[in-house]
């Protein structure tokens, strides 16, 4: 049978989510972890593929198992892995229910603190004055647009770099914290860090919202503004069709 599994991660001392040569992987833990607790080979397959240092406060993956999975394997799951993946629930689905491919929306947060604080190792602490009003601007502007060159990672195995974005919004959380909000059927890899980066640029005078368009438009990542660090980034929200489950 195929199942879903959800779980949340803090990716601080991993290399991503996919299995890398050079260093762990939550994939890598999970499927170990799996493997033990069901006396199978189990590998499982994600949503999507989260860059080194980036967190998961939602993330899916599927696996297949010849056995029953009953209720008591999230317990099981959670007292043996680390303290920094945490499993929520796992249902079963139909047997061509893919994670990655089935998922119709997924949805990131990315946190902007404006001064020093002892307790935000998950924002990005950011000091320069920036126009948020601009940049919900040219935030705006990306969801005219369904072709993200200038906003994807280089010489991927990507067949296509169209997405179709939904949802692009900062939101004030507290005098000195932001959130920006991002949703979309699919992301390129490291498309929203340079999203944000980029979205900087806009809020602190650099970049006009018509050059943003332009940056976009462009479809050359070389013009776009760099990368954001990945301590700051969350995956939160993946949704599905309703159908896939079985249950």
């Amino acid at each position: 049978m195929r199942y879903f599994i959800y779980l949340s991660y803090d990716g601080t001392r991993y290399h991503g989510w996919q299995i890398q040569p050079n260093g762990i992987s939550v994939q890598e833990v999970l499927n170990k972890a799996l493997s033990t607790l069901l006396r199978e080979p189990t590998e499982v397959t994600g949503a999507g593929r989260t860059d080194a240092g980036v967190n998961a406060s939602l993330m899916v993956a599927h696996f297949d198992t010849s056995h029953t999975v009953d209720g008591n394997l999230p317990y099981k799951l959670n007292k043996f892995l680390p303290q920094d993946i945490a499993i929520h629930s796992i249902r079963p689905v139909r047997d061509d229910a893919h994670a990655r491919f089935s998922a119709t929306s997924r949805t990131y947060k990315y946190y902007i603190i404006t001064e020093k604080s002892p307790f935000e190792p998950y924002a990005y602490r950011f000091p320069q004055p920036l126009d948020f009003n601009k940049m919900n601007e040219a935030a705006q502007t990306l969801l005219d647009y369904t072709d993200f060159t200038s906003f994807s990672k280089l010489h991927t195995d990507t067949k296509t770099n169209n997405c179709r974005i939904t949802h692009a919004r900062w939101e004030q959380l507290t005098p000195t914290k932001w959130q920006f909000t991002i949703t979309a059927d699919r992301f390129l890899r490291n498309m929203v860090r340079a999203i944000v980066g980029t979205l900087l640029d806009v809020g602190r005078g650099t970049l006009t919202i018509a050059q943003f368009q332009q940056v976009i438009e462009k479809k050359d990542r070389c013009s776009a503004g760099s990368s954001v660090p990945g301590n700051a980034l969350f995956l939160t929200d993946i949704t599905y069709p309703e159908e896939l489950f079985n249950e």
